[in-house]
């Protein structure tokens, strides 16, 4: 029972950091907390986790308040990377971090 995420445009230190609330919670509980989270990564986390919980019942037959997050990973990805226009015809360099997210659950 898992959902991937991958290629999202948010650096993966930035998820982790939401990530970490929700590790071995029971899921219910963790899209709760994900859907009053005031970050960026929050929203992303409550899709994959809601992605992960409707693969569960629709795929093996589980029921939601019976599962937890097994783990949460938050793994970095390709950086985008381009150029910002500097003074005299210069280019500066800016990396666009993106990350790839896994959410695995098991039934309790």
């Amino acid at each position: 029972m898992k959902a991937h995420l991958r290629r999202i445009r948010i650096s993966p230190k930035k998820a982790n950091v939401v990530a970490g609330l929700i590790r071995n919670k029971s899921a219910v509980e963790a899209l709760d907390i994900l859907k009053f989270t005031p970050k960026k990564a929050a929203q992303i986390l409550y899709k994959t986790l809601h992605s992960a919980v409707s693969n569960a019942e629709n795929n093996d037959n589980q029921k939601a308040e019976t599962l937890t997050i097994k783990s949460v990973i938050v793994n970095k990805g390709p950086v985008y990377k381009r150029f910002l226009p500097s003074a005299r015809g210069r280019a500066l360099p800016l990396n666009k971090p993106t990350s790839n997210i896994t959410i695995e659950l098991e039934s309790k």
